[in-house]
């Protein structure tokens, strides 16, 4: 059987205020144990990156680019571990692939990417 360690870590959009009760952060807490009120970072065997504020509102490409580039670097530290990344803020924040895969260009090759987005 295998355990939450011998999964990659999941790596999803939040919101600043650490409110996972929708969609793919919603899976993370229930399935891989995202804390709830922690919007940023490694939490269970989970990656948070805000795509929406603290009130729930959608962040600009450039801020969200900033939290992307703080995973980017925190993947590369630990080239031991997996992570599989989702269509972060392509679902409930309104982005296009378009708009969010380029962000991801640098990301090392532990880093599961959805179709398309590793160019």
């Amino acid at each position: 059987m295998m355990t939450m360690s011998d999964q990659p870590v999941f790596v999803f959009g939040s919101n600043l205020a650490g409110f996972h009760g929708k969609g793919a952060a919603l899976y993370a807490r229930k399935k891989h144990g995202a804390e709830q009120y922690i919007g940023v970072g490694r939490t269970g065997n989970a990656y948070a990156i805000p795509t929406k504020d603290g009130q729930l509102k959608t962040l600009p490409l450039d801020q969200i680019r900033h939290y992307v580039n703080g995973f980017i670097g925190y993947a590369q530290q630990n080239p031991d571990l997996e992570f599989e990344v989702t269509r972060i803020g392509c679902g409930l924040a309104g982005y296009q692939d378009q708009d969010i895969a380029p962000m991801f260009q640098t990301a090392p090759g532990n880093c599961r990417l959805p179709d398309g987005w590793r160019l």
